[in-house]
């Protein structure tokens, strides 16, 4: 699985595994940002046709996060962090990981996903004004990944103002 969205001719490639009819109400959610209850009612139906892929909640918090909705943004983002813990056979409460918890390094599927999406929760703490939150979650994201393969420093500055 792919776990960041790149961008190519065709849109928005969320997940090359990615079942067609999933990837089309996707790709529609995408085109339809500056129409947001369209983009929401496109995600909503691509969640209740197939709840088990890691792309539909990368897409909701992201525009969740871009509607400035945090809490519904916290929520997805916690939800594709247990479908990602129980799809990669780990713990559900980043609380209790460490780096020998799993393989982190793959560049790709449950894995990589989680931590992009501690990433993603860090950031929504603090648009949330929950620094300390925000600085619990960035820490265990440098535990897990410490040569820093997803970003999180750049989380971590915005963070610390650096």
């Amino acid at each position: 699985m792919t776990s960041v969205t790149l961008r190519h001719s065709d849109g928005v490639l969320f997940d090359i595994n990615l079942p067609d009819d999933l990837n089309a109400l996707l790709q529609k959610a995408a085109k339809s940002y500056d129409n947001p209850a369209q983009a929401e009612a496109f995600l909503k139906q691509a969640y209740e046709l197939d709840n088990q892929q890691l792309s539909i909640y990368l897409a909701l918090y992201k525009f969740y996060a871009y509607q400035n909705r945090m809490r519904e943004a916290e929520k997805s983002v916690y939800q594709g962090l247990e479908l990602a813990a129980s799809q990669g056979n780990f713990s559900k409460n980043w609380q209790d990981l460490n780096y020998q918890s799993t393989d982190w390094s793959k560049p790709s599927g449950a894995k990589r996903f989680y931590l992009y999406s501690l990433k993603a929760l860090a950031f929504i703490y603090l648009r949330q004004d929950k620094r300390d939150d925000a600085l619990k979650v960035l820490a265990k994201l440098q535990e897990l990944d410490p040569n820093d393969e997803v970003g999180g420093s750049v989380v971590a500055n915005l963070a610390t103002g650096s």
